[in-house]
């Protein structure tokens, strides 16, 4: 079969059209996957983005909750007295006033100077825990006695009661006597205890009574 010019001619141009159409084809795939690769990347970006809120509001929350505890047990502890220059004394009415309801038979105490538990990076303005140790030393019937005192303060006192120690001995009897009176006490209890409160780091101690 023999072509002719005007037979090639015609077949260029076909040629030619259904390379534009392949061109057009490969042309429209790729920016298709284009598309397609920054739709998925802005999808990426958007659920990191919607994770990282999530993550801060989750903060927030669990911030705001601590600031809920935090304000609560703050207005426990100052409805308690517990905030603020120290009440001593108060304190010795309490120690009194629980001398005679328990029926304790002797009991003495002596308060040191007060001090701060923690002494590092305090700061004007700034609220710290202070301590005064208290000895005390009582003459009892049973152990239960001491232990009714310690929990009756844990409960009244405007402090937090932190017992450091508590030493109890039996007590001898002079001669062995059997006619001993027996309220004298029979135990001897020597006890080491702390009332902490909480103020500005920078009131003097002149301001503590």
């Amino acid at each position: 079969m023999k072509l002719d010019r005007r037979d090639l001619s015609g077949s260029w141009g076909s040629l030619l059209i259904l390379l534009l159409l392949i061109a057009l084809g490969v042309a429209a795939v790729v920016h298709s996957r284009e598309r397609l690769l920054a739709a998925r990347t802005a999808l990426s970006a958007a659920r990191m983005q919607r994770n990282e809120i999530v993550e801060k509001l989750g903060r927030v929350h669990g911030e705001e909750n601590e600031i809920r505890r935090g304000a609560e047990v703050f207005k426990r502890l100052a409805a308690r007295g517990m905030i603020g220059k120290e009440q001593r004394l108060t304190w010795i009415e309490l120690l009194k006033e629980l001398r005679d309801r328990l029926r304790l038979i002797q009991i003495h105490y002596e308060f040191s100077p007060q001090r701060a538990l923690d002494t590092t990076g305090a700061e004007a303005g700034s609220v710290g825990l202070y301590a005064s140790s208290m000895k005390l030393e009582a003459k009892l019937l049973h152990e239960e006695d001491l232990t009714r005192l310690l929990d009756e303060l844990r409960r009244l006192a405007p402090a937090l009661i932190q017992v450091r120690r508590c030493d109890v001995e039996r007590l001898p009897r002079a001669n062995a006597d059997p006619d001993a009176d027996p309220d004298l006490g029979s135990l001897r209890a020597d006890c080491l205890i702390d009332w902490i409160t909480l103020r500005e780091a920078d009131q003097s101690e002149e301001d503590v009574p």
